[in-house]
């Protein structure tokens, strides 16, 4: 079977790791076209890959050697390209966010669901082979009605203030993958958000309008309970982890470790330190999430991250920003 041929829309840092994980470590996948607002970006991706750059972005998704396309560009313009891609007829792969606008995210589910065309939302920590195995354990039944899920994703270092000027906060760029991870697992919808916001790391981010450590509770429609805690700056490095508690047992996701190796002497141990980055750590969840969309295109199965899956979490970071800045509980419904 013939590779199905890929457009990358978006050279940044991650459309750059989509690109180069398609082109070497995915079957039945191949980068085709690449295109980015900065000539210079895509002119490095298409000379290292040795494929097209596009003019457009509409020269990329209407090209004859463009089967499916990838939106790995600013959130600001996924839901456009999202929509040219519908009309195009062709299968979309899209990073989260979908859009920081859920009036945004409606216009592109309408347009999806009038091509027909199958899409997969870029929640690769869903595919992350710990983390998956919690969420089988419940599907399973061995933890049991659940009863609470805790989640803590905490970064080695902030990002450029930059960056969170336009992210839409720590909510939406941060939480976000916490918030999906906490309905993957749970297995249920959320209900309502109460939400703590924090400046402890860096005062500029708190000049920039945002927070730099938040915890967020929410309650489920199952009667579960799930609470997130999150750092812009762990000094040890990328601290991620996941547990979901039940009438039945435990299920637990920990950090891996650089090394195996312990050293123990007469004064104690010690042994390595987690991952610095975010790399380091989820490469084999983005390889898998790839031979999903692969899999969904040929086969015509359900997407296993749809954009009703995309959307909630959008919903949820919504109202948790409600909630830090109201210092109240927000309902889902308050938001959409």
């Amino acid at each position: 079977m013939s590779d199905l041929r890929v457009g990358v829309l978006g050279c940044g840092r991650i459309g750059r790791m989509h690109a180069d994980l398609l082109a070497n470590r995915v079957d039945g996948l191949a980068v085709a076209a690449v295109f980015d607002v900065a000539p210079d970006a895509a002119a490095a991706v298409s000379d290292r890959l040795d494929v097209r750059s596009a003019d457009t972005p509409e020269a990329l998704i209407q090209g004859d050697d463009v089967d499916v396309v990838a939106i790995c560009s600013s959130t600001d313009t996924h839901i456009d390209l999202l929509v040219a891609a519908a009309d195009a007829g062709k299968p979309v792969f899209i990073e989260k966010p979908l859009s920081l606008d859920l009036a945004e995210v409606d216009r592109g589910i309408r347009a999806v669901d009038a091509a027909g065309i199958p899409v997969q939302v870029g929640f690769n920590r869903r595919f992350d082979p710990s983390h998956r195995s919690v969420r089988q354990r419940v599907l399973d039944g061995d933890v049991g009605d659940v009863h609470l899920c805790r989640i803590t994703s905490r970064d080695p270092a902030p990002p450029p203030i930059t960056y969170i000027e336009v992210s839409g906060g720590i909510f939406n760029d941060m939480t976000i993958h916490d918030f999906d991870m906490a309905r993957f697992v749970t297995g249920s919808e959320v209900v309502d958000v109460f939400a703590h916001g924090a400046v402890l790391v860096d005062d500029a981010i708190g000049a920039a309008g945002d927070f730099d450590t938040i915890v967020v509770t929410m309650r489920h429609e199952n009667g579960a309970i799930t609470t997130i805690d999150n750092s812009r700056q762990a000094v040890y490095g990328y601290d991620q982890r996941v547990e979901v508690f039940g009438s039945g047992g435990v299920a637990m996701s920990d950090n891996p470790l650089t090394t195996t190796t312990v050293y123990r002497n007469a004064d104690g141990g010690r042994q390595s330190t987690v991952p610095y980055f975010f790399l380091d750590r989820y490469v084999p969840s983005y390889i898998a999430e790839w031979e999903a969309f692969r899999d969904m295109v040929r086969t015509g199965s359900p997407s296993p991250v749809s954009m009703a899956d995309g959307r909630a979490p959008l919903a949820l970071g919504m109202a948790a920003s409600l909630s830090a800045r109201e210092g109240r509980i927000v309902s889902i419904s308050e938001v959409g």
